[in-house]
């Protein structure tokens, strides 16, 4: 690996593991979980099901029989699945080529889409007008993919509008909404409940099981927010 950046790999479960690069956030961090992640996907090893990147770790589902019946010279399957994990990390190269697209995603900023930006707003002494343009000067990087199918993870808000969660959940946000919790932003795929600051709205749809992949987005992509209204 070209990092040197130390890690802990342990089972999650019988059928999965968990290959975990620290407990900060940093893109050199999360380049090499998804990379890792990625490089699993294009090789696939029999047994192997998916891979999934976060922050800081990715997790590696398996079919245990199929683990059994292909290794069968390793004491268990978690001890097969850990040697090719260590051999696909000894290969791995990371670098800025990895982090593939960036996507720009117009928003409407609009009282109606962006129910909270007034009082985050508010509360931080500027205008509505000061937090768009404060929201929409910098890119955020996709972290990660969770919560819901296709809900982005993206970081790093402006200190100057960050803010945390609602004391109260909504019981249904819309899909499509834009919010912010603690420095961190991110895109609600599917209508949810959720406790996000909500600033604005895309009509993008983030999931589709209709598409192939089904979200919109995925981990490791640079999105800019662009106003419509």
């Amino acid at each position: 690996m070209t990092s040197n950046v130390p890690f802990r790999i342990f089972p999650l479960g019988d059928s999965a593991l968990t290959v975990e690069f620290g407990d900060t956030i940093s893109a050199e961090i999360n380049d090499i979980a998804i990379s890792l992640a990625e490089h699993l996907e294009a090789d696939r090893f029999p047994g192997f099901i998916e891979s999934v990147p976060a922050f800081a770790s990715t997790t590696i589902y398996y079919n245990l029989v199929e683990i059994r019946k292909h290794f069968g010279g390793f004491p268990t399957a978690f001890d097969a699945v850990s040697a090719l994990v260590y051999r696909t990390l000894d290969a791995l190269k990371i670098g800025q080529a990895d982090i593939r697209r960036r996507i720009e995603i117009p928003v409407d900023f609009s009282p109606s889409a962006a129910l909270d930006l007034d009082e985050l707003a508010g509360q931080k002494g500027l205008s509505r007008d000061e937090v768009i343009a404060i929201f929409t000067s910098r890119e955020y990087r996709v972290y990660m993919l969770g919560f819901l199918p296709g809900f982005s993870y993206m970081g790093e808000v402006d200190e100057r509008i960050a803010s945390p969660r609602k004391e109260s959940p909504r019981t249904e946000v819309p899909a499509g909404s834009i919010g912010i919790a603690g420095t961190q932003t991110g895109i609600y795929s599917l209508r949810s409940p959720g406790g996000w600051q909500i600033i604005g709205r895309t009509p993008l749809d983030m999931f589709d099981v209709r598409h192939d992949p089904p979200a919109f987005l995925r981990a490791g992509d640079i999105v800019s927010f662009v106003a419509t209204k």
